[in-house]
């Protein structure tokens, strides 16, 4: 590759797991959309809170339990501002998106839901956003009705207007896909879904890494990410949930830290939101690492991140186009943070084994979307994506290995 083709991240140096050797070579860590890499930043918040802080939360009447309390209530703050919400108080502290969904089922839809009743989601879901409804209408008898994609991969928001009837109860609905990068129209979405009173829940997993959202010019009644997507640590996650929906919520698990009084043999009362909604001791080094991570992409700044991903996305693509037997999925021009693929005659499988010989991280399998994958007709594909600190050597090094497996295995 020429000089001009070199495109090299500002903030690569600020994780310090990219500098693993794999097999005697250079990490190219492709699989950003499963996990994100850690900076040190957060991972020194989380050692120091371990090594100086180290309290549970709520209740305790000595320092290090009211400092760990304030920390944590001062992160759920940063998220509310992070992603435009009305209040802290509208930010759920979960394990992760999946068991923020399926909150949501239980605590908000569950109670309401009747023999006969309707719940729309869509063929490009992740699996967390379409098993708890599964679940949700094998106990109660709800309708499951599918939403499907166009042949380019997208949502046509007039098939929302024909599924719609006066028994839909929620839409359930990516922001971004997981497999295609996609990104769905939210607002339309939400809009079409409030003028019939229909409560609309975005999965926002694969969303807010990549660009700016903001709950108020959204208007959607749910939105849940993982904290492990942006650049924070595994086991925590983030419900939003608007007030009156948080106000008529029941709550889901029972235990410590979100009870008003207890009595036997019954009587229990529940405290407030958001708080009702966290039983037991959270995961408090989790949650300050999520805080630590916002700081730093707000020290980045979301829109130039956004912008250098995009630059690294037209470059993947260039790149990979013209390789021999390639197939690449999706829209060139709705697509942020992945590239899935495959190669005509060879399963998705052998080639990331292959790429992770030469130390190159992608993903391979159906993604936790199989209706998905099943629409593109096949039973895998790769899937390559990019984060803050990819770089195009990371791409080049795809390439030469696909090219490799090209000259080696046909």
């Amino acid at each position: 590759m020429s000089d001009q083709s070199v495109i090299e991240s500002p903030w690569f140096d600020d994780f310090p797991a990219l500098k693993t050797k794999v097999y005697e070579k250079p990490l190219r860590y492709l699989d950003t959309a499963a996990t994100a890499q850690t900076p040190s930043c957060v991972i020194d918040r989380m050692t120091c809170f371990y090594q100086q802080d180290y309290a549970s939360v709520h209740r305790g009447t000595h320092y290090l339990s009211g400092k760990a309390t304030e920390d944590m209530e001062l992160v759920r703050h940063q998220v509310s501002e992070f992603i435009g919400a009305e209040s802290s108080k509208n930010i759920i502290f979960t394990k992760g998106t999946t068991e923020a969904i399926n909150l949501v089922a239980n605590s908000y839809l569950r109670p309401l839901l009747s023999r006969g009743d309707e719940i729309i989601v869509t063929e490009m879901e992740h699996h967390a956003n379409l098993v708890p409804w599964q679940i949700l209408s094998e106990l109660c008898g709800a309708v499951i009705k599918v939403w499907s994609m166009n042949e380019s991969g997208e949502l046509d928001v007039a098939d929302l207007k024909k599924l719609i009837t006066s028994r839909t109860r929620l839409v359930a609905v990516a922001h971004v896909s997981n497999v295609l990068g996609a990104v769905n129209p939210i607002k339309d979405i939400v809009s079409i879904a409030h003028k019939k009173n229909i409560p609309v829940l975005v999965d926002g997993a694969q969303a807010v890494m990549h660009q700016q959202v903001n709950m108020a010019e959204l208007d959607c009644d749910f939105y849940v990410f993982s904290a492990h997507k942006l650049y924070g640590p595994t086991g925590t996650g983030v419900l939003y949930a608007k007030s009156r929906h948080l106000d008529n919520m029941v709550p889901w698990e029972g235990g410590g830290a979100m009870i008003d009084q207890v009595t036997l043999p019954m009587g229990t009362s529940y405290g407030q939101a958001p708080w009702r909604f966290e039983a037991g001791t959270p995961n408090i080094a989790g949650i300050l690492g999520l805080g630590s991570a916002i700081n730093y992409i707000n020290a980045a700044g979301i829109d130039r991140i956004s912008a250098y991903e995009t630059q690294l996305l037209d470059y993947m693509v260039e790149s990979l186009k013209n390789i021999k037997g390639i197939e690449l999925y999706g829209n060139d021009n709705n697509r942020i943070g992945v590239l899935s693929f495959n190669m005509k005659g060879l399963h998705s499988f052998d080639i990331g084994t292959f790429l992770d010989r030469y130390g190159i991280a992608i993903r391979t399998g159906h993604h936790c979307a199989m209706p998905l994958i099943k629409r593109l007709g096949q039973n895998s594909v790769c899937r390559a994506s990019v984060g803050m600190y990819t770089q195009s050597s990371d791409i080049d090094a795809l390439a030469l290995g696909l090219n490799r497996i090209n000259q080696l295995l046909r």
